[in-house]
């Protein structure tokens, strides 16, 4: 009831319950800056995974060879979460 009647305009940003503002601002920097981050971790931090997924399992099951596969599987995931996050950003135009 008191939100009634201050006459507020909800438009001014989701933190107030209106729609997000799309001038960017610094804000909208910070978004795009943590996102260039995610594409540059996302191959290194899917080979290392998988490397150490495949050492485990190379050790549980005594062969050698699961190391590799485990780096070669890491990168393919990490080549298909970039491929993703670009095609998003080529659909939305950023």
């Amino acid at each position: 009831m008191a939100d009634e009647l201050d006459g507020a305009d909800r438009s001014d940003g989701p933190e107030k319950g209106g729609e997000p503002r799309k001038d960017g601002g610094a804000l909208g920097e910070l978004v795009k800056a943590e996102s260039m981050i995610q594409l540059a971790i996302a191959l290194p931090a899917g080979c290392l995974i998988g490397w150490l997924v495949g050492a485990w399992m190379g050790k549980h099951f005594h062969q050698g060879w699961m190391g590799v596969a485990g780096i070669l599987l890491g990168a393919v995931g990490g080549f298909i979460q970039i491929f993703r996050m670009a095609s998003g950003y080529l659909k939305r135009g950023d």
